[in-house]
C-alpha cells in the first residue's frame, strides 16, 4: 500500500508529492494528460520553431514562492530569465507606467504627485519581503505567522478594496497600473481584500522579478517531475481518474482537481455545490515576424506589458466579463513576450508573444479582432508582423485543463470571501468529508498562480495525518 496517491500533475500536485516524498513517504501521481504541467506546459501552438505556453507564462509567484526556493529545482534544469522590466503599462501618449526592480524608478514612472504616495505604500514591508511572503501563503489562517504585525500593518493596507487604496493616488498612471495588477485575478476592483492582490504583485516584483522560466512553463513541471522522481516518487501519465476505485490502495489521497471534480471522483453529493466558478479569458498566442512595436519604449524592454488606457477602461472590461455576462468591446489585456529573454523560444529574428482578454464564464465568442484593435492602439503595425496565431476561449482552455471550469483559469472566482477562503468557509481548506483524502489545487489557499504552495500547504496537512496514523498504530 502506498502512503499517498497524488491526481493530478500541475504545480500543486507535484509540489504536494514532492513534500511527502522528502519525508520518507511512498508516493504516485497520476495525470489525465500524456504529459505532466497542468497550468504549467509549453507546445509549439502555431509553427515549428516557435514554443508557447498554453497557459501561464510569467512567474512572479513561482520565483518567490517559499515551496519552490526550498527545493533544488535549478539543479533539475529550471533557470528564471529577467526582462530588462519586470512590467510595463503603456498609455495612448507613448508613455507609460512601469513597474521595476527598483521601488525609485517604479515611483517615478508615476510622476512627482504619486511618487512619495507609492514609496509610503512599498517601503515598509519590502524589507521584510521574506517573511510576509510567507506568512501570507502560508494559508490557513491557524497558522501562527512568523511576524505578526508585519502582517496585520498589510492586512489593514490590503484587506479593504483596491479602490479604497487607489485613493492614495491623485494621477491616472498609479491608478491604472494598479487596477491592471489587481486584473490578474479576474476580479473586480471593488471586492474585498483586491488591495492585497496589487500589492503582492507589485512587492514580488520588486523582491524577485516577474521573469519566465527559460524553454517556457514546462520547465517548472519537468523541474519539479524529475525531482520527485529521484525521491522515488512515480509518475502515471495518460491516466484518467473516474471514482477513486480506479486508484491503487493508499493511505492517502490528494487531488489538484476543481472541487467539483474532487466531489463527483469520490461522491461527495453536493458538498462543494456553494463553490463559485468566475470569468475566463480569451487567449492568443502569437507567431510573430518581429518584436512588438509598442509605441512607448519602456513596453519594448518588458516582459509582461498590461495593456488598457485608463483604471476607467480596466474596470469597465472587468465589470463586463465577470459581473454583466458580456465580453467588453475594448479588453483589458495581459500580454508576455518571453522571446525577448529566451532565445530558445522562436526561430532568430522571430517572437512568440501571449496575450489574452476577459470574457464569461463560458463564453463561446471570439475575442480575437477586439484584442488585435486593442493592441493596434498601443503599438501600431502588430497586424503586419503576424505569421500566425492560435486562439483558446473558455471551452478550449477547459478542454486543455479541467480544472478550468468554464474557462475559468484561476479554479474558482477570487472574489469576495472566495478570495482568502476557499473552497469551504474552514480552518482547515485542504481537508474533505473523507479523511483520507485531501484537496491541494488553486481551489485553495493560497489561490491561483503558478508557486505550489496549495500543494505545500495541503501536503502538510497529509503528513500530520498519516503520522497520526503511524502514532495510533
Amino acid at each position: 500500500m502506498l502512503d499517498a496517491v497524488v491526481v493530478g500533475a500541475g504545480p500543486n500536485g507535484l509540489t504536494a508529492a514532492v513534500e511527502l516524498a522528502r519525508r520518507g513517504f511512498s508516493v504516485a501521481v497520476f495525470e489525465a494528460k500524456d504529459t505532466v504541467g497542468g497550468g504549467a506546459r509549453t507546445a509549439e501552438l502555431t509553427l515549428p520553431g516557435f514554443r508557447h505556453d498554453p497557459c501561464s507564462a510569467a512567474h512572479p509567484l513561482g520565483v518567490n514562492s517559499p515551496a519552490f526556493n526550498g527545493m533544488p529545482l535549478a539543479r533539475y534544469g529550471l533557470e528564471w530569465l529577467h526582462a530588462e522590466l519586470p512590467m510595463a503599462h503603456p498609455f495612448l501618449d507613448g508613455s507609460a507606467a512601469v513597474l521595476s526592480r527598483s521601488v525609485g524608478e517604479t515611483a517615478a514612472s508615476f510622476g512627482p504627485r504619486d511618487a512619495g504616495a507609492y514609496r509610503r505604500l512599498i517601503e515598509p514591508f519590502l524589507p521584510k519581503w521574506d517573511t510576509l511572503v510567507r506568512d501570507f501563503m502560508s494559508l490557513p489562517l491557524s497558522a501562527l505567522p512568523r511576524d505578526p504585525v508585519t502582517l496585520a500593518r498589510f492586512g489593514l493596507a490590503g484587506l479593504p478594496p483596491s479602490t479604497w487604496l487607489m485613493r492614495r493616488f491623485k494621477d491616472e498612471k498609479a491608478k491604472a497600473l494598479f487596477s491592471g495588477l489587481v486584473a490578474h485575478v479576474i476580479a473586480p476592483l471593488g471586492g474585498l481584500a483586491t488591495g492585497a492582490v496589487g500589492l503582492v504583485f507589485a512587492l514580488a516584483a520588486h523582491a524577485a522579478g516577474w521573469p519566465v522560466a527559460r524553454g517556457g512553463s514546462q520547465a517548472v513541471s519537468d523541474a519539479l517531475t524529475a525531482y520527485l522522481e529521484d525521491l522515488g516518487g512515480t509518475v502515471h501519465t495518460d491516466y484518467e481518474v473516474k471514482r477513486l476505485d480506479d486508484l491503487p490502495p493508499a493511505r492517502a489521497y490528494v487531488f489538484d482537481t476543481s472541487p467539483s471534480a474532487l466531489a463527483r471522483i469520490a461522491g461527495f453529493g453536493g458538498f462543494y455545490d456553494s463553490y463559485r466558478y468566475g470569468a475566463s479569458v480569451f487567449k492568443v498566442d502569437y507567431a510573430l515576424d518581429g518584436p512588438v512595436p509598442w509605441t512607448a519604449e519602456e513596453a519594448r524592454a518588458a516582459g509582461t506589458v498590461q495593456v488598457g488606457a485608463s483604471k476607467a477602461e480596466i474596470s469597465t472590461a472587468l465589470d463586463a466579463a465577470s459581473r454583466h455576462g458580456h465580453a467588453p468591446d475594448r479588453p483589458f489585456l495581459i500580454t508576455v513576450q518571453p522571446s525577448l529573454v529566451d532565445p530558445t523560444r522562436a526561430p532568430e529574428g522571430k517572437h512568440v508573444f501571449w496575450a489574452y482578454g476577459h470574457v464569461p464564464n463560458g463564453w463561446t465568442g471570439d475575442l480575437t479582432d477586439a484584442v488585435e484593435r486593442q493592441l493596434e492602439r498601443f503599438a501600431p503595425g502588430f497586424r503586419d508582423l503576424v505569421l500566425a496565431r492560435a486562439t483558446a476561449g473558455p471551452p478550449e482552455l477547459a478542454a486543455h485543463n479541467a480544472n478550468y471550469v468554464g474557462g475559468d483559469i484561476a479554479c474558482g472566482a477570487a472574489s469576495g470571501l472566495q478570495l482568502l477562503l476557499r473552497p469551504k468557509l474552514t480552518l482547515r481548506p485542504y481537508r474533505t468529508p473523507h479523511p483520507a483524502v485531501f484537496i491541494c489545487s488553486s481551489a485553495t489557499p493560497p489561490g491561483p498562480g503558478v508557486h505550489g504552495m496549495s500543494g505545500h500547504n495541503a501536503a502538510k496537512a497529509v503528513w500530520r495525518r498519516l503520522r497520526q496514523d503511524s502514532d495510533g498504530q
